[in-house]
């Protein structure tokens, strides 16, 4: 049947095609705007909310009386953790919070809360500086609390002692570990003894030959021969061969190894006591020396080990205190952050808790800074894993949860629920590998790229050849579904905005964008034109090995203009480029624009922070520090060799000192640090780590934080610094889809044009 369409039919179709509405697209943020309500009561129907709001009454009540209350958003928190784990049952829960906003204190409630639930002890795992500063924050907050240090050198004392303990404690127990001491493993060396053969040859001469034998029964080490056969162990050679594995006698089954310290001979008590005392603030070698030698080792070390405050207040013969009012405040202030031990141990505490103590010792595993832990073969993130197998339940503690790629939480869900991964078909394979799964996960829930390459080959005799070649890569982003599946059933999300009231001071960021001077300028624009050359023509020849050198070059010139610039091949050695210095003493426009803000702040009465990351081979810190002290600013520079336990207190003299300005690198106070004292911070470079970019932000602007926070971003125009903060602005997006936070765009969560912050800035490079 034919339809014919008549002129009338056709000015009505022309009309209504004309008043058809013309689409509008809208970003995410705007879509959420516009139909958020109607789209989180549909959520809400699907998959509802552990904790609705309805507090648990007596959880309330317990939290009241702790000698610290939470803010009423922190009480939600700790509600809904104890809802998952208690009332769900689920063996995990993160808090995935944001910097500053408390987690440490929500841990704490939390695991106050789980005691009277019949979790009795609680594990701690903890950045090692952030050890005592659990222990203090413990006793403030839980009355009658008992805490465990276990991160000295007396930790296997320690580890015995608590072996014994078996009856459930009365009030709650604490034991803090350091995430460096908990890695799995110990020392060891082989031991076996020498056994004397004496034989004749043929000609009636006498022979001796020493082969290794077993402490304990005697019978010969053996080896197998060519044919099979049991063939002793020369003494000579069994030191070699049984270096390589922890091996037992064939005969009785005694291992034939023993522990080993770590190259470390005894050292006696007065060395130990002397290297205690040289851990306190004022104390040098010399006054150690003459403390131990007016007072004696035992008296002193009674003192650091059992009563740390007499020792503040220790006085001479004639009655006259030893210490002066200024040393006592900063030992005392020391003192709160330190543990004093004497024991000889370096024993790796994770292996005596898997093998010695029994399964459901610990009620709750506290995993603080829960992202450090994502890495596949990484040893800590291993000895977390049995941990957390060993423990009831684990409770993550991160404001940091993804650094924007989807196996950043693979093996940490593996580590904290493996049946939940198991189930979902995430297993390991038959060689007890997770690649597989992790490869299948990422297919799934992430962004993985498969590159194609195809050439031109020799011509083989009957036809043309071609040349292909295939490779993975991973991009950034992780999915809805994944998120959905993951995260948000096990999370408890938290902003500092959401915890409301006159908590916190106002945040601003600000960028600012710095133009170079004429002389750089020219110079950056040639460096930058010979390398990326050069990179290209690498590139094509299938060699990568210049692109970190090419992009660390190129980040870093305009901020180390000062010094000589010499750029090798990093395999052949052969010269790329050669410039020299640029700058003299006078600042450069970036150093520039620093000292103003320096200025102002010292006007406003406010101190500044400045984060720089060039602080090794490039050291821009002295330089400065220099320009700083040389317009009147008192300026302190945070080095690495400040260990990091004591680094609260060398920051608390700083201020008490009067500085101006603290110069450091980002990762070293980028974790636990509240430098409420400093609030305007300056990044001279940002780097491209996200976790570190992050957590550095944030270091004042946290709870108990009175003045408004400034974070000021400076970057060199038309360089590829501004490439490389625009690509962290990317991975910040990504990474807050996991924080409870949506990009303004949604594709933004996949990122399929991104790859690592350096692949990424050398197709920028090379395009």
């Amino acid at each position: 049947m034919q339809t014919v369409q008549t002129s009338a039919d056709t000015a009505a179709q022309v009309h209504t095609e004309a008043d058809a509405p013309v689409p509008v697209e809208l970003g995410l943020a705007q879509f959420i705007d516009d139909f958020g309500d109607s789209l989180l009561d549909a959520v809400r129907e699907q998959c509802a909310p552990v904790y609705d709001g309805m507090a648990d009454t007596t959880r309330e009540k317990r939290m009241d009386a702790l000698l610290r209350s939470p803010f009423p958003a922190q009480h939600d928190v700790v509600q809904s953790v104890l809802r998952l784990l208690v009332d769900r049952g689920q063996p995990a829960a993160i808090i995935n919070a944001e910097m500053g906003t408390g987690k440490t204190m929500m841990a704490i409630a939390a695991a106050a809360l789980m005691h009277h639930e019949g979790y009795r002890r609680t594990l701690v795992i903890a950045p090692p500086h952030l050890v005592y500063k659990w222990r203090r924050e413990i006793r403030e907050t839980v009355p009658g609390a008992q805490v465990w240090i276990l991160n000295g050198p007396d930790t296997l004392r320690k580890l015995l002692v608590m072996r014994s303990m078996r009856a459930a404690p009365s009030v709650p127990e604490f034991f803090v570990l350091g995430r460096v001491r908990m890695r799995m493993g110990y020392h060891w060396r082989p031991a076996f003894a020498s056994r004397t053969v004496v034989w004749s040859d043929e000609l009636g001469a006498r022979h001796a030959s020493r082969y290794a034998s077993c402490c304990d029964c005697g019978a010969y080490v053996t080896r197998k021969g060519e044919e099979g056969d049991d063939l002793p162990l020369s003494f000579e050679r069994a030191g070699l061969d049984l270096a390589e594995e922890r091996c037992c006698c064939s005969a009785c089954g005694a291992p034939l190894w023993t522990l080993a310290r770590k190259g470390r001979p005894m050292r006696s008590r007065r060395e130990l006591v002397i290297d205690a005392l040289r851990q306190m603030p004022t104390i040098g070698p010399k006054t150690a020396e003459k403390l131990v030698a007016t007072f004696g080792e035992d008296l002193l070390s009674g003192m650091l080990e059992d009563n740390l405050y007499d020792f503040v207040n220790l006085m001479d013969e004639e009655g006259e205190l030893v210490f002066s009012d200024r040393q006592a405040r900063r030992i005392e202030r020391a003192l709160a952050n330190t543990e004093i031990a004497f024991g000889q141990g370096d024993y790796q505490a994770t292996e005596f808790i898997k093998r010695y103590l029994p399964q459901g010792y610990f009620g709750l595993l506290v995993v603080d800074e829960g992202h450090e832990y994502k890495n596949e073969s990484s040893a800590q993130g291993q000895a977390m894993g049995v941990l957390a197998r060993k423990c009831r339940k684990t409770l993550l503690l991160t404001g940091t949860l993804m650094g924007g790629y989807a196996d950043d939480l693979f093996h940490l869900l593996w580590r904290i629920n493996p049946a939940a991964m198991i189930e979902d078909g995430y297993a390991v394979n038959a060689r007890g590998r997770l690649g597989t799964a992790q490869l299948a996960f990422m297919r799934e829930h992430g962004v993985l790229k498969d590159i194609y390459r195809e050439g031109a080959s020799e011509a083989h005799k009957t036809a043309k050849g071609s040349k292909r070649s295939h490779r993975t890569s991973k991009g950034p982003g992780f999915g809805p579904k994944g998120i959905m599946r993951y995260v948000l059933p096990i999370t408890a999300f938290l902003k500092l905005k959401d915890i409301g009231g006159d908590v916190l001071p106002p945040y601003d960021e600000v960028f600012e964008q710095i133009a170079q001077g004429d002389e750089m300028r020219e110079a950056y624009s040639r460096l930058a034109a010979t390398l990326t050359t050069e990179l290209k023509q690498a590139l094509v020849r299938g060699d990568n090995s210049l692109l970190g050198v090419v992009l660390n070059v190129l980040l870093a010139w305009p901020d180390c203009a000062f010094r000589d610039e010499l750029v090798k091949h990093p395999r052949t050695r052969a010269q790329l480029v050669f410039q020299r210095a640029v700058l003299d003493d006078a600042p450069s426009p970036k150093e520039a624009a620093l000292i103003q803000w320096c200025a102002q702040e010292q006007a406003n009465g406010r101190r500044v922070l400045v984060y720089t990351t060039y602080s090794g081979k490039r050291d821009t810190t002295a330089r400065l520090r220099v320009l700083l002290e040389a317009r009147g600013f008192k300026v302190a520079v945070l080095r690495a060799s400040v260990d990091a336990a004591k680094r609260e207190d060398w920051v608390a003299d700083q201020v008490e000192r009067g500085i101006d300005a603290l110069i450091c690198n980002p990762d070293l106070v980028k974790t636990g640090l509240d430098l409420l004292e400093f609030p305007t911070i300056v990044f001279m470079q940002s780097g491209y780590n996200v976790f570190t970019l992050q957590q550095a932000a944030r270091r004042s602007w946290r709870i108990g934080q009175k003045q408004a926070v400034k974070v000021v971003f400076l970057g060199y125009a038309d360089t590829a610094q501004m490439q490389c903060l625009e690509l962290m602005a990317k991975k910040i997006a990504v990474a807050q889809s996991t924080s409870g936070d949506m990009p303004e765009s949604g594709l933004d969560v996949l990122n399929q044009s991104g790859d690592s912050i350096e692949v990424a800035l050398a197709r920028q490079l090379v395009a």
